[in-house]
């Protein structure tokens, strides 16, 4: 099963991090978010990705193409031809990353919409973003998926409090999402997504598709969107204190979704 992650936008919220990369390339301990998020799915057992790419994607392609100097040490002989020599190795080993531009002023739903072709032939996939990162039991929200039948499941996370809240009832039927409310009385949509194919029957042609906005409110209407509840760890990386926590978390031996 391949995960989607949504790697495409300006991150506008975190420039005072850094402003030459895009979000999902700002590091937690020297490596980027967006490589976190991958390293947790690989751990889990999946190890096939789609990277939605939009603004400053370039960056993400070079981090990829040179995986190997990035992630090791290495001696240089300058010359022709040029020799490499690695001094250690990685884990990432047979991870399949397909690189697709989105566009960039593409929204979250257009850019889903632009993938389809790579995911012909799965019955569902996988779906998140490329700024947060928590510690969701893949195994038990893929579990959940596939016993209810419906189109899309979200992970509910408890807030840190400003993203799009998921009122259910006690089955799980996702009753109401609304997106960023003022007061939050229920769970948040944190991503970690999973998704059958019938999605694309929700996600029109427009640019300006939101994923969160029409799309989700129309499964919501139909009766086709379930949450998982996750009381564990999940934290956005979306202003500086946020950048601050996550890599203190990291430094001190105390992230919760590392578990490599």
């Amino acid at each position: 099963m391949k995960t989607v992650i949504l790697c495409g936008g300006y991150g506008t919220r975190i420039r005072d991090v850094a402003d030459d990369i895009p979000k999902p390339m700002i590091p937690i301990g020297g490596l980027p978010i967006l490589w976190h998020i991958m390293k947790y799915y690989a751990e889990c057992g999946y190890r096939e990705f789609v990277l939605c790419l939009g603004y400053k994607g370039q960056a993400i392609k070079d981090f990829f193409m040179n995986y190997e100097t990035h992630t090791n040490d290495f001696t240089l002989t300058l010359g022709t031809p040029k020799k490499m020599e690695f001094h250690n190795t990685h884990n990432e080993i047979n991870w399949k990353i397909t690189l697709a531009e989105t566009g960039l002023n593409a929204m979250t739903g257009a850019r889903v919409r632009k993938v389809r072709e790579y995911l012909q032939g799965d019955e569902n996939f996988m779906l998140t973003y490329g700024d947060g990162v928590g510690n969701v039991d893949i195994a038990e929200l893929l579990a959940f998926h596939r016993s209810h039948g419906k189109i899309i499941t979200v992970s509910g996370m408890r807030p840190p409090g400003r993203f799009g809240e998921l009122m259910s009832d006690p089955e799980g039927m996702v009753t109401e999402f609304n997106e960023k409310p003022q007061a939050s009385g229920g769970r948040i949509s944190g991503g970690f997504f999973v998704c059958r194919k019938e999605i694309f029957n929700y996600l029109d042609e427009r640019e300006d598709l939101v994923l969160e906005q029409e799309p989700m409110r129309a499964l919501v209407h139909d009766g086709q969107m379930m949450v998982y509840e996750h009381d564990g760890f999940w934290q956005p990386m979306d202003t500086y204190r946020d950048y601050m926590l996550l890599n203190e978390l990291y430094q001190k031996g105390k992230a919760p979704w590392v578990v490599w």
